[in-house]
């Protein structure tokens, strides 16, 4: 069986073809994408498989919804034993706002936030705006030659 579908059989989804070119753009991309994004890779699939594409993954559990400010939702694939549970899986995402990527972060967790009685957390988003490694390195560059 294929490592994509072992992915998707684990976390009870059903391969179907989309599914499987989904995951594995974006295993492949590394970074959060929007439907958009999707839409505009996959010109002839109808947007409303892609759509319930990502729903089927947030709702088991492989992948999260990110606002990065930006007005437009983007995904992300979760790391491996993720639940997307406010007090064990929050993780820093990163906007750049000069390629208008942005990149889960998992390896800086956000900690535990201890809210007042009777308040309850529904969802918490942290996002970090600004030049990401690839972007910081072309924008040196830039400065060096105009020197």
């Amino acid at each position: 069986m294929d490592e994509l579908e072992k992915i998707l059989e684990g976390n009870n989804i059903k391969p179907t073809a989309m599914r499987l070119l989904v995951l594995q753009l974006m295993l492949s991309k590394n970074i959060a994408i929007s439907l958009t994004d999707l839409e505009n890779y996959f010109e002839k699939s109808d947007r409303t498989t892609l759509y319930r594409t990502l729903k089927t993954f947030v709702k088991k559990e492989i992948a999260h919804k990110i606002d990065d400010g930006t007005g437009v939702t983007k995904y992300a694939l979760c790391k491996e034993n993720c639940h997307c549970l406010i007090d064990s899986d929050l993780h820093l995402h990163f906007h750049c706002t000069h390629c208008n990527e942005t990149i889960c972060m998992t390896h800086y967790t956000i900690p535990p936030i201890n809210l007042p009685e009777g308040y309850v957390a529904e969802f918490i988003n942290f996002v970090v705006h600004g030049i990401c490694d690839k972007c910081s390195e072309s924008v040196k560059k830039k400065s060096k030659d105009s020197i």
